[in-house]
C-alpha cells in the first residue's frame, strides 16, 4: 500500500508555476504602458508585480489612469496569449500524477477567470484541477489570505493538510497568512533569494524537485 500523501489537498498559482506566461505578461505591460502614457518599463521592474493584481499594481502606479491600463493590458494580453505562453516541461505529467493519487488540486489565481480557463486549457492539465479561486471571486487578493481560503472552501477542504504552491513571494506570504504550507518554485517570476526569505516548507528549483515532496 502506497503512503498516504504528505499534503491531501494541494492549491496552486497559475502563472509562472503552471505555465510560462512570463514573456507574454511582460509584452503586455511593456505595450500597455508605452501605449497609454508613453512610459517605459524594463522587464526587470515588471517581474515584482507578477502576482499582484493588474488593478492593484495599476492603481499605485498610476492612480489616475489605472482603469484605462487595466483594459489596454486586458485585451493586449488576450489577443496575443495563445502565442505568448509555453508549457513547463512535466508539469502536466505532475497534474496528472497528482490527480491519480486522489490528491485535490485546485488553481489560486489572481488572474481573471476568463483567462486563467484558457490558460488551464494550454497547460494541458487534467480536468479534475478545478479554477478553485480566480481574482473575480474575492474582493481581498494576494498576499491576503482570503483568495486561499476560498479555494479551500471550493474544494471543502481544510487549511490543515493543504499546501500552496508559486513563484511569487505573495504566494508564499498568502499561504503563511492563512496557515498552510507553502513551496515556492524559482522557474517563474520571483527571485530564488526573495522567495527563500519568505516562510516555507521547500523552495525548489525543477519540477522534478516538486514531485519528490508531494508524490516522492
Amino acid at each position: 500500500m502506497s503512503p498516504a500523501p504528505r499534503w491531501p489537498v494541494v492549491l496552486f498559482d497559475f502563472d509562472g508555476t503552471l505555465l510560462n506566461t512570463i514573456d507574454g505578461i511582460v509584452a503586455s505591460y511593456i505595450y500597455t504602458w508605452q501605449t497609454v502614457s508613453g512610459r517605459q518599463v524594463v522587464r526587470s521592474e515588471i517581474l515584482p508585480w507578477i502576482g499582484r493584481t493588474l488593478a492593484d499594481v495599476f492603481a499605485d502606479e498610476d492612480p489616475a489612469n489605472a482603469a484605462e491600463l487595466e483594459d489596454v493590458y486586458l485585451s493586449h494580453n488576450a489577443a496575443t496569449l495563445a502565442n505568448a505562453v509555453r508549457q513547463y516541461d512535466g508539469i502536466s505529467e505532475l497534474a496528472q500524477e497528482l490527480v491519480d493519487a486522489g490528491i485535490r488540486t485546485g488553481v489560486v489565481t489572481s488572474k481573471r477567470r476568463r483567462n486563467v480557463l484558457t490558460g488551464m486549457q494550454l497547460a494541458g492539465l487534467p480536468s479534475e484541477m478545478v479554477l478553485a479561486c480566480a481574482m473575480d471571486d474575492t474582493d481581498r487578493h494576494k498576499p491576503d489570505p482570503t483568495p486561499l481560503l476560498t479555494g479551500l472552501a471550493a474544494l471543502d477542504a481544510p487549511v490543515e493538510g493543504s499546501l500552496y504552491i508559486g513563484d511569487a513571494i505573495y504566494d508564499l506570504q498568502a499561504a503563511a497568512a492563512a496557515g498552510m504550507d507553502g513551496i515556492g518554485v524559482t522557474w517563474g517570476a520571483g527571485s530564488p533569494a526573495a522567495l527563500r526569505a519568505q516562510p516555507h516548507v521547500a523552495v525548489v528549483d525543477t519540477v522534478s524537485q516538486l514531485r519528490d515532496h508531494l508524490i516522492g
